[in-house]
């Protein structure tokens, strides 16, 4: 849907801008806060989201700004390479998704396995979780995921035993935070539920008890003017680090075009009667992730949690999501001592709270329904990436899904049956050189002297080496005084006679032989 100014789409959009807007406000910043940047910075994102993103986006009711999954990747760049390479490599990530949505392979990143995609959103909020629950009690985040993890049962012990003041107040604030997010989202009342995002009201609660009691506690650190906190990516770093860089471009590219198409399928689903349109959303993202990088912003890409409150809030066009980003832009320049009185611990609480939520044990218990390779693969996946980094923990999960395919596609089972004196030797799926050894111990573990029967109606597939083992062992099982029957006729019909055919040319199966 393109914009639609009826007077009913319009109000509409206005009423559903504004919700958006109020949940997006402090999650902008909590996420640039778990990046290691200025929450400035998220706002800019949000706001390129919204006014950019939002007006040229193939997915109208997707809503697009900073993102968790994309928070530790920022953080370890910021890190490791510093805030003036964040520039670059935003825009280099920025440039790879226009070439992804200009050939025209959005729908290649829906490909990946379910339980991967699960296992990367449960590791980035585990990795979220044990960050932030660091920045909520106001100390500093370690390391890495697990140094942060280790480290959380020492902090705890310093609030309890009252060692330092100030992380037990800020401890305080976050719990109040989180109970705040908690009680309203079980109210029973829905009307009033939906009036307030629990998200916004949270933040408000902790923000005043902090300013009434003024309370001795870390707040948002924003500039007087949000155009100063601008500042232009240092391209020389192309020259000396240009290959580090575009691999981290590349994983900021992967990782939220992953985000961003899974977030537009899910609005699919909710919405049946409305598709989007994969490759032209990967354009809008690269536009709005060029644009980010020229501001040394975040990266942006397509929010479940902000797209699911806009379709539910009755958004009717793109305009709501435009609107959001407007009213983003207006309030960071008119009010931003307000801003600046918010705890840093509410908002790290947030994070901690999202962090738990895409942990999300329900899904772990579906891709347990489907088997226990799938839950394993999901395992794997989020522990890497919580010892190591999200980008291994992907590829980690991406390599063993690859190789549970493989195995699933050389897979050979042998039924053997004896009826009547006479065996009957079933193959079902891919005869090929991987399960050439589990074919030749059977073969060889058949007894000479007995009517053989070799049935190829389940094979799916046949290769050169299986092909040959059988047609030698053919000929020396008949030379032992067997008796053996075996369908190349169904071969030759099955394989051979397509176009395509899946057994090589150069091999030339007997024709059908009995005896």
């Amino acid at each position: 849907m393109m914009f639609d100014l009826k007077r009913e789409n319009l109000r509409q959009d206005f009423l559903a801008s504004l919700v958006v807007f109020l949940v997006a406000l402090p999650l902008c910043m909590g996420v640039a806060i778990a990046s290691g940047m200025p929450p400035a910075s998220g706002l800019l994102t949000g706001i390129v989201g919204g006014l950019v993103v939002g007006a040229v986006s193939g997915s109208p009711f997707q809503v697009s700004g900073p993102t968790v999954s994309l928070a530790l990747i920022v953080w370890e760049i910021v890190h490791r390479f510093g805030v003036a390479a964040l520039g670059v490599i935003v825009i280099l990530s920025g440039l790879l998704q226009i070439a992804f949505g200009t050939l025209r392979w959005g729908r290649i990143f829906r490909a990946l396995s379910p339980a991967v995609v699960q296992g990367m959103l449960s590791g980035i909020g585990l990795l979220i979780l044990v960050s932030q629950f660091h920045v909520m009690l106001d100390d500093k985040p370690k390391g890495n995921g697990l140094e942060n993890l280790l480290a959380i049962p020492q902090l705890l012990w310093k609030v309890i035993t009252f060692d330092d003041g100030s992380h037990e107040i800020a401890a305080l604030v976050g719990l109040l935070t989180i109970s705040v997010i908690l009680i309203w989202e079980r109210l029973p009342v829905e009307k009033l539920r939906g009036a307030i995002p629990p998200t916004l009201l949270a933040v408000l609660t902790s923000t005043a008890v902090a300013v009434f009691m003024n309370l001795d506690i870390n707040r948002v650190q924003l500039p007087e003017n949000l155009f100063s906190a601008l500042a232009l990516p240092d391209f020389s770093l192309l020259g000396k680090e240009g290959w580090l860089l575009l691999q981290q471009a590349l994983t900021v590219a992967l990782v939220g075009s992953a985000e961003t198409l899974l977030t537009a399928n899910a609005i699919d689903r909710t919405l049946p009667a409305h598709k989007s349109n994969y490759d032209k959303e990967l354009i809008a993202q690269g536009i709005g992730n060029t644009i980010c990088g020229a501001l040394s912003a975040l990266p942006v890409a397509g929010v479940i949690v902000r797209s699911s409150v806009n379709v539910k809030a009755g958004a009717r066009t793109k305009m709501s999501t435009v609107l959001h980003g407007v009213w983003l832009l207006l309030f960071t320049l008119v009010f931003p001592f307000v801003l600046r009185q918010i705890p840093s611990a509410a908002l790290a609480a947030l994070l901690v709270y999202t962090g738990y939520k895409l942990l999300d044990i329900r899904a772990a218990k579906r891709i347990a329904e489907i088997g226990k390779s799938e839950l394993l693969i999901f395992a794997v996946t989020a522990l890497a990436i919580l010892v190591s980094d999200l980008f291994t923990g992907v590829v980690i999960g991406v390599t063993m899904s690859a190789i549970k395919l493989l195995y699933d596609f050389c897979k050979l089972d042998i039924h053997k049956t004896i009826a009547d004196g006479k065996i009957t030797l079933e193959l079902v799926g891919a005869a090929t050189f991987f399960s050439l050894p589990k074919l030749a111990d059977a073969l060889e573990a058949l007894p000479t002297d007995t009517e053989l029967h070799v049935d190829f109606s389940h094979v799916t597939y046949i290769d050169h080496a299986s092909l040959d083992l059988l047609m030698k062992w053919e000929e020396q099982y008949k030379s032992q005084g067997g008796t053996l029957t075996i369908d190349w006729g169904v071969v030759q019909a099955r394989f051979n006679s397509r176009p395509g055919k899946l057994v090589d040319e150069g091999v030339k199966v007997p024709a059908a032989s009995a005896g």
